[in-house]
């Protein structure tokens, strides 16, 4: 049994459970919806050769670390990055965002600073905070207890759309530096790392140059939306792949088609040192850490060769980087040298 397994994520159930709503949201479909379960975010034409694309997510269990560490105000930026990076997936453009947060108990200064982190990521990500809902839950959940939700909607158009449809063998493989973490693979962390006893929130380990383990852990979730959308509107793009559960090798695989495939060079960039530490205390094996966490790459995108030029230089001005990780092959699957297949197109 893998070690996230053991932290109480059961993956192959929750791909089941997504074959399973799959089915069930074919039964409620309308004429105008494009796609819906299964991609980063669902297509919806509304008319003048325009779609909305929309997608939801929450934060997972990195909110217990925030509150366990009593820093809340940056929770919320990983709220909008996970829904407006798969947004932007599509090619959309983030237009805007909505939130919900329950709490055990309202303390107003704390509903305060996590709306302020929605708001701070809605900046980032260009797009408006339309509204939200707080709803408290006494009984249901201890008073210093909170979960946040949220969805995004933007628009792109038709022709504009990225995709596997667009992917061609010989496209070069751009990947965008993650900040850390970002928001996946936390009940693993927490599990190795504050449940064991191994490290505390106060650590300052020698690998994270100086930084405690809780400012290293809630590092805000990079914002990869505006970029994204610039490079799909000028068509420099075939396809976007936000790296978020799974790893990079599951997520590539969803915009791949079918009888093609990818390989990507590991050595082509520099896994943060988190990595390693999550990896070492927890005795987690490499397969594994790359099947759960980004490793360093928060998105991948697909372009033309011809493109990639213009693509590194674009991502290296906005302040992200970029490195050339790989090309999309005609083997179908998404591999990284020296590790573990994962996935088909």
């Amino acid at each position: 049994m893998s070690r996230y397994a053991r932290a109480g994520v059961d993956l192959e159930a929750a791909a089941k459970a997504v074959d399973l709503i799959r089915e069930v949201a074919r039964t409620a479909a309308r004429p105008e919806q494009v796609e819906g379960v299964g991609g980063f975010a669902g297509l919806f034409s509304i008319g003048g050769g325009k779609l909305l694309a929309a997608a939801t997510d929450g934060v997972g269990t990195k909110a217990e670390v925030a509150r366990m560490a009593g820093r809340l105000d940056t929770i919320g930026i990983d709220l909008v990055a996970m829904c407006a990076d798969d947004v932007v997936c599509t090619g959309a453009e983030p237009l805007l965002f909505l939130d919900y947060l329950s709490v055990g108990r309202v303390v107003a200064e704390k509903i305060a600073a996590l709306v302020e982190g929605v708001a701070e990521g809605c900046r980032r990500a260009g797009c408006a905070l339309l509204g939200g809902e707080t709803a408290e839950h006494p009984g249901v959940m201890e008073p210093d207890r909170f979960d946040l939700a949220g969805f995004c909607v933007g628009v792109v158009q038709e022709d504009r759309v990225l995709g596997p449809h667009r992917v061609r063998v010989g496209d070069v493989l751009v990947g965008l530096p993650s900040t850390g973490l970002h928001d996946n693979g936390y009940s693993l962390v927490r599990r190795v790392l504050l449940d064991s006893g191994a490290a505390s929130l106060d650590d300052t380990p020698v690998a994270l140059g100086g930084r405690t383990l809780a400012e290293e852990l809630l590092e805000p979730t990079a914002i990869y939306a505006p970029l994204v959308a610039a490079l799909a509107r000028e068509g420099l793009l075939s396809a976007a792949a936000h790296v978020t559960g799974g790893g990079i090798a599951a997520n590539l695989a969803r915009v791949l088609p079918e009888d093609v495939g990818a390989d990507l060079d590991r050595a082509a960039w520099t896994v943060p040192p988190v990595f390693d530490l999550i990896a070492g205390i927890g005795e987690v094996s490499e397969e594994e850490m790359f099947d759960v966490f980004n490793m360093g790459i928060g998105m991948i995108l697909a372009c033309p060769e011809r493109s990639v030029g213009d693509v590194s230089a674009r991502a290296r001005e906005a302040g992200v980087g970029a490195h050339v990780v790989g090309r999309v092959t005609p083997a179908g699957g998404a591999r990284i040298a020296g590790i573990g297949p994962s996935g088909g197109g």
